[in-house]
């Protein structure tokens, strides 16, 4: 995945805005809150930044191609960084981008999410 296929994924998820920030950094956010960032690495190599269930994240610290993100993880936070762009993992990754963006919504109020249209069909 390049970051033009990234930024039309992101853009397709609902309440999604984007915002280009931290050093040229693709800065996608679900209701002002960030769900995934392309970027925030060396210049050298696309990277993919997602929020991560506890699970997964400890499941991709392990796992060659993905690792803990830089700034978040070390704070404690369960994000991870896609640093492989084989075909393989670049379909795994559009699967975390969505979970990602759940994960944040999830974090808004109800009356937020409603108003948004979000997490609507979920108990």
């Amino acid at each position: 995945m390049n970051y033009e296929a990234f930024n039309k994924f992101c853009s397709s998820l609902i309440a999604t805005s984007y915002v280009n920030q931290w050093g040229g950094s693709h800065v996608w956010k679900v209701a002002d809150k960030v769900f995934a960032i392309g970027g925030f690495t060396n210049k050298e190599q696309e990277a993919f930044t997602f929020k991560t269930s506890p699970e997964d994240f400890y499941f991709l610290s392990d796992l060659e191609g993905y690792k803990p993100a830089p700034y978040f993880a070390n704070r404690g936070m369960k994000w991870i960084q896609k640093i492989d762009n084989s075909q393989k993992i670049d379909e795994e990754l559009e699967e975390y981008l969505k979970e990602s963006h759940r994960i944040v919504s999830l974090g808004l109020s109800k009356i937020k999410q409603k108003k948004l249209g979000l997490n609507q069909n979920q108990e």
